[in-house]
């Protein structure tokens, strides 16, 4: 009877050994062992061999019958029983492999991905300009975990850590916006930029020693990101001299006036301080108080004339004739006349008023050139004449104010002869020359007493 109908196991050659061998080359030697455990098809899944030749099966016991029948025929269909088993039993493996196998890549994929999201999940804790929250980012560093919160940082906004810095779990990251403050400090005005959040805050961050200061506004105040304006007077040490006496106080006054009246000092009058009253009073100054007492005096003064001079071509060279006599003007000025801690100041003036305006005086000057001959006079001793009537000095005046020059010539004479002016404001040759025509016209007459000199 053919067994080929119970035969319905896969031959060995589906099988994959770990190790294969060829048939041949073993022919004629000893075959190598064959391992006990098979590696199945191509999910190589360790399989255990069970399976034994019949002439491997060992004896039943004494006294036990084989399944299936007895002798040799109940032994055989045993076996092929087992082979039907083991070949249905490897068939369900391998199809429940392939089913699984897919399921566990994916749940061990999912396993991976889970430990990477995990991994790369930081809890940060961030601080924007006071106010913390708690959150769970991806960020790597600072600048992209504020570009993914959305908060916008400028150039005099703080951040800490810095920017470029690596973010871990558990990190603690701080924004503080700057604000700006318009800081008047002791009368000096400038802008500066605070991260604090209070007036208080801002001027210890500021480094204003705010210990007896003046501040303009409460303390406490929170200053928005838009700024404000302060104003603040430090405390100062200044000392007042007044009537003899130095007092130095403590203050935080904005001006010296102020400062004298917190030292107890009354002004009065025209009493003033030594630096002007309405500046800021520095740390370690002395101002003195001036006690003034004045009067006011009133003085008129001559305003001078101006002298204008202009050419004449009729007159002769080195002649000059005033055609206008200039007139001084008046002016009345008022002086001030103080006394300072009882010590008296230069007068100072305060006031001026002009009574009368000065008049111009208009000189005519001569271009024409001097004639120094007279016919029939040039012979005679003039130089002899002019020392006995005026001592040889053309600008000679008689006591009575008549005759001038070196010829003692009277102004009508003078002007008769063609002169202008006076006499003895014309030049020496002119006066010679005049003289000599005085002559030609009356003789030595007009010299009584000195004439004869002519001749001498």
């Amino acid at each position: 009877m053919s067994r080929s109908q119970y035969e319905t196991y896969e031959p060995y050659e589906a099988y994959a050994p770990v190790e294969p061998y060829d048939a041949p080359a073993y022919a004629g030697s000893e075959a190598p062992t064959v391992p006990d455990t098979l590696v199945y098809g191509p999910y190589a899944t360790p399989y255990e061999d069970t399976y034994r030749p019949a002439y491997e099966t060992p004896a039943p016991a004494p006294g036990t019958r084989s399944g299936g029948g007895g002798g040799a025929g109940g032994g055989g269909a045993s076996r092929r029983a087992a082979r039907r088993r083991r070949t249905r039993s490897m068939e369900r493996s391998d199809s429940t492999v392939r089913r699984l196998l897919p399921q566990a890549l994916v749940v061990a994929f999912l396993a991976g991905g889970t430990t990477a999201f995990v991994a790369k999940d930081k809890a940060i804790e961030l601080t924007v300009d006071g106010k913390p929250r708690t959150l769970h980012t991806f960020a790597d560093d600072v600048t992209e975990l504020l570009a993914e919160e959305g908060v916008e940082v400028g150039a005099h906004d703080v951040i800490a850590p810095a920017p470029d810095e690596a973010l871990a779990s558990g990190d603690e990251v701080a924004v503080r916006y700057g604000r700006p403050v318009r800081l008047t400090l002791d009368g000096h005005r400038r802008e500066v930029w605070t991260t604090a959040r209070t007036v208080d805050g801002a001027l210890e961050q500021l480094g204003v020693r705010a210990e007896g200061a003046y501040v303009s506004t409460s303390r406490s105040r929170r200053i928005g990101r838009e700024g404000l304006a302060l104003d603040v007077r430090t405390e100062r040490s200044v000392t007042v001299m007044a009537d003899g006496r130095a007092r130095t106080i403590r203050t935080n006054a904005a001006t010296v006036a102020e400062v004298v009246e917190e030292a107890g000092v009354t002004l009065s009058g025209m009493d003033t301080t030594s630096v002007a009253p309405g500046s800021f009073p520095r740390d370690g100054q002395t101002v003195t108080v001036l006690r003034i007492t004045g009067t006011k005096e009133v003085r008129e003064e001559r305003i001078p004339f101006r002298v204008e001079r202009t050419e004449d071509p009729s007159l002769f060279r080195g002649t000059e004739s005033v055609e206008q006599a200039g007139q001084p003007g008046l002016r009345r000025v008022t002086y001030s006349l103080r006394t300072v801690n009882g010590v008296r100041q230069k007068p100072r003036r305060i006031g001026t008023e002009v009574v009368r305006e000065p008049r111009t005086q208009i000189v005519k000057v001569g271009t024409k050139p001097l004639p120094t001959s007279v016919q029939g006079a040039d012979h005679l001793n003039w130089q002899g004449l002019a020392a006995c009537e005026s001592g040889g000095r053309p600008d000679a005046v008689d006591p009575s104010g008549t005759y001038g020059g070196l010829y003692q010539f009277d102004t009508r004479t003078w002007q008769g002869l063609g002169g202008s002016g006076r006499p003895q404001d014309a030049p020496a040759a002119e006066q010679t020359f005049r003289a000599k025509k005085l002559y030609v016209n009356r003789g030595a007459s007009p010299w009584p007493h000195c004439g004869s000199r002519l001749h001498g």
